[in-house]
């Protein structure tokens, strides 16, 4: 368990009760989408043609009731909920993604997640990431680390461009400038926090997302890649604001700190 862990003690106070709060949070949501995947679930689509299916908002209606009487004075941010105001005042909110990578979740692929975080100030200070078909979880307290299965992370200070292994979007694997690299994998990772959250467990070195992803989309994975040394950014290389009145970003990079740089300039050329 994380609290027999020594390195968990870092998760003080009031953050170690968060930590846990998610984890549970995000398994159990888990267990209910897996009652739908692989099950034909039934599917609508949104304006612009993103998918919602009958286990997002399962999945949602569980973790806004679970996560909300455990902490009424926090906000709340979800993919699947309707947004207002209200959260901007609060100093601590919730940003949740019930599925990332509905699409995925619809075909039957395993790349699909939970995403749980809870965001301060702008900034993720508590995350939990689930990837229900495989059982695997990440979690992350600001100052206290990032883990998966258990196990620390700390990616890795890799220089090299063209030995990296990135993800991204198919329209940034396909551009020219890729292919020129000659990267020793590219490779499509249906959701965003999990294409993130394998730069900071050391599956991959770089990830790209392009523009118009959201606070829900990120804010889980940001933490998990801060806090095993790595940086997620836009563009400009500026860090991601969270809990604005538009939750929505451009294009990003995530990379461990020798890669960065280089990986930020390749985004240039193709966001």
């Amino acid at each position: 368990m994380p609290g027999a862990d020594p390195h968990w003690t870092t998760f003080a106070g009031e953050l170690a009760a968060d930590v846990d709060l998610l984890a549970e949070a995000a398994r159990e949501a888990g267990e209910i989408a897996l009652r739908w995947f692989r099950r034909d679930p039934t599917v609508w689509y949104k304006d612009g043609g993103s998918p919602v299916s009958e286990a997002d908002l399962a999945v949602d209606r569980h973790l806004k009731q679970r996560l909300l009487a455990a902490r009424p004075d926090y906000g709340w941010l979800s993919e699947e909920t309707a947004d207002g105001p209200e959260r901007l005042d609060r100093a601590r909110v919730f940003v949740v993604d019930p599925i990332d990578g509905t699409r995925a979740f619809v075909a039957g692929d395993e790349g699909w997640t939970v995403s749980l975080a809870v965001v301060e100030a702008g900034r993720p200070i508590v995350a939990a990431l689930v990837q229900p078909a495989t059982g695997a979880i990440w979690q992350a307290a600001s100052g206290g680390g990032a883990r998966r299965d258990g196990e620390l992370l700390s990616i890795a200070d890799r220089h090299d461009l063209a030995g990296a292994r990135i993800a991204g979007p198919k329209k940034y694997l396909e551009h020219a400038a890729v292919r020129r690299i000659g990267f020793a994998e590219t490779r499509f990772v249906p959701s965003l926090a999990l294409r993130v959250a394998q730069v900071a467990d050391g599956r991959l070195d770089i990830a790209y997302g392009s523009s118009n992803a959201h606070d829900w989309d990120l804010a889980a994975a940001d933490l998990l890649v801060q806090e095993a040394g790595g940086r997620l950014a836009v563009p400009s290389g500026e860090a991601i604001a969270y809990n604005r009145a538009v939750p929505r970003h451009p294009a990003l990079v995530a990379a461990g700190p020798g890669l960065f740089e280089a990986a930020r300039e390749l985004l240039g050329r193709l966001a």
